[in-house]
């Protein structure tokens, strides 16, 4: 059960010691499309019945049912018996079959009039939710789902998608019974008991209980205060501001805290299961181990011909600090996508290619840090200034301890001289770069929308071991799975799992690869 906090008693605080994902119905909680729904149920019955449909109607018959079930109760509740029809009747039929066609024609009539309107404080809770590294699904009874998702710009905030379209091609009951809202919880890898269900209809509240969810949340839009409690909910709630993430619980922990990969696969194997996967690896601590100059990092044999038939099978891009053509040429492989300068260069197959615009702005500036640099730390043995297309990095591995201070003044007093340019860290390496809303994470977001990869059908999957790594892991939190290199200096990571060394990133891949089939001959 979720907690409650004395300062504010309608306050719910959902903790990831608690549970790990949270479903969510979409009409009258995401999206104020039910005003929509209610508008053509009324026309739809208001031809037939005599008084009118209501309101409570409305919230007692069809809100939350699939649209047949909620036609067929509705009529009953007025003694009225029509023919069943068949999928074939068009919407002037007056079957059953008709009148859901009918209804739907009313419904996408009145979205194209009003647009799709949204309850702000419920993409807020979404947006806490996936940055506290909950995992989400929206599970309605609407065959519109998908339209209205992509109308109101909200698909990226769901990991997994369970709606009329779907229920009607696996066959399963819709709400009351529990079905879609235990299919959800089977695509996100997580049991009921570790899940919440947040639903406004009766139906939906009740499915929650018959599923056992861990927590029901009722969301009371509309009707008498208590009739979502009486139903079954754990609590009832007017407004999602209430709904509150304890923030930082599991999100962010020490690698030492991280389960090891390979020792949780067969976990892992049921997290990708029925959905594609999606390969982004860091290079250097990652592909290769750390060695004291850079330029020896090469690829080995055995990794190469991993990656080769890893590609064969699914998306895999390297995702590196490296300047472009340098990590092109460690690679030195086909088929796989390649972005350099921590994502601001990426190439691919087939000639795709990007260049983050804003950056490629501020060469200049770089071009000038870097000349400052040179000049700053020519008196510094040991330091060793490397130039990338959209960065400069200043390595001090080889710096003796007591000057490494020094290195970083002088990092700090070029930095103030161009405020358009940040610092970011590496291991043993100062890296200064276009400050702009841009890193790894970004590029693999690019990446994935691009290839058509960026829907719930996805699980994009990011290895790596540098701190410039953690943007990617944050970035995927929630809709993808991070796995971290361990280190010889534990630090706190978003990482879901974790992985020894490098060699144990090439076991993964193998896994990954007899997941696949194995090798293609």
């Amino acid at each position: 059960m979720p907690s409650t906090e004395p300062l504010a008693p309608a306050a719910v605080v959902l903790s990831r010691r608690d549970f790990d994902a949270v479903l969510f119905d979409l009409d009258g909680v995401v999206t104020r499309t039910a005003e929509v729904h209610a508008a053509a149920w009324k026309r739809l019955f208001d031809t037939l019945v005599e008084p009118p449909f209501t309101q409570e109607d409305y919230q007692r018959y069809v809100d939350g049912r699939p649209r047949l079930d909620g036609i067929r109760c509705f009529l009953e509740s007025r003694g009225l018996v029509l023919p069943e029809g068949s999928p074939e009747d068009g919407p002037e039929a007056r079957t059953v079959q008709g009148l859901g066609k009918r209804k739907n024609t009313f419904f996408t009539e009145t979205l194209d009039q009003r647009g799709v309107g949204v309850f702000a404080h419920a993409v807020g809770l979404l947006e806490r939710l996936r940055a506290a590294g909950f995992r989400t699904a929206v599970v309605s009874a609407s065959r519109n789902c998908v339209t209205v998702l992509r109308a109101a710009r909200l698909e990226h905030l769901f990991d997994a998608r369970v709606d009329g379209v779907e229920a009607g091609r696996l066959g399963l009951p819709g709400k009351p019974a529990p079905d879609t809202f235990l299919e959800a919880a089977r695509r996100l890898g997580v049991a009921p008991e570790r899940a919440v269900v947040l639903e406004d209809a009766q139906a939906g509240v009740q499915a929650g209980r018959r599923g056992h969810f861990g927590c029901v949340i009722g969301v009371r839009r509309a009707g008498p205060e208590g009739a979502l409690v009486g139903a079954g909910a754990d609590v009832e709630v007017t407004d999602l501001s209430t709904v509150r993430v304890e923030e930082g619980a599991s999100s962010v922990r020490s690698m030492r805290e991280v389960p090891s990969a390979l020792e949780r696969r067969e976990e892992l194997l049921r997290r990708m299961e029925g959905r594609q996967v999606a390969v982004f690896l860091d290079y250097d601590g990652t592909l290769t181990p750390i060695v004291p100059q850079p330029e020896d990092a090469r690829l080995s044999d055995a990794m190469r011909a991993t990656l080769a038939e890893l590609a064969r099978h699914y998306p895999v891009a390297a995702v590196s600090g490296r300047d472009l053509p340098v990590l092109k040429g460690f690679v030195r492989l086909e088929g796989l996508y390649f972005a350099g300068s921590h994502g601001f260069d990426i190439e691919g197959p087939g000639g795709r290619a990007f260049q983050q615009e804003e950056g490629t702005a501020l060469l200049p500036e770089v071009d000038a840090a870097e000349r400052e640099l040179a000049e700053g730390l020519a008196g510094i043995p040991g330091t060793r200034l490397e130039r990338k297309r959209f960065t400069v990095a200043v390595h001090w591995r080889h710096v003796e301890e007591a000057r490494v201070p020094e290195v970083e003044r002088q990092v700090a007093s070029v930095l103030a001289r161009h405020p358009r340019l940040r610092r970011s860290g590496g291991k043993k390496v100062f890296e200064l770069q276009p400050d702009i809303d841009w890193h790894k994470g970004r590029a693999v977001e690019w990446l994935l929308r691009a290839l058509g990869l960026a829907h719930e059908g996805v699980l994009p999957v990011f290895v790596g071991d540098d701190l410039t790594d953690e943007d990617a892991f944050q970035t995927l939190k929630g809709r993808g799975l991070g796995l971290v290199v361990r280190g010889e200096v534990d630090r706190p990571t978003a990482a879901d799992y974790a992985l020894a060394d490098v060699e144990e990133v090439r076991q993964f891949l193998e896994l990954l690869i007899a997941r696949a089939g194995g090798p293609k001959r």
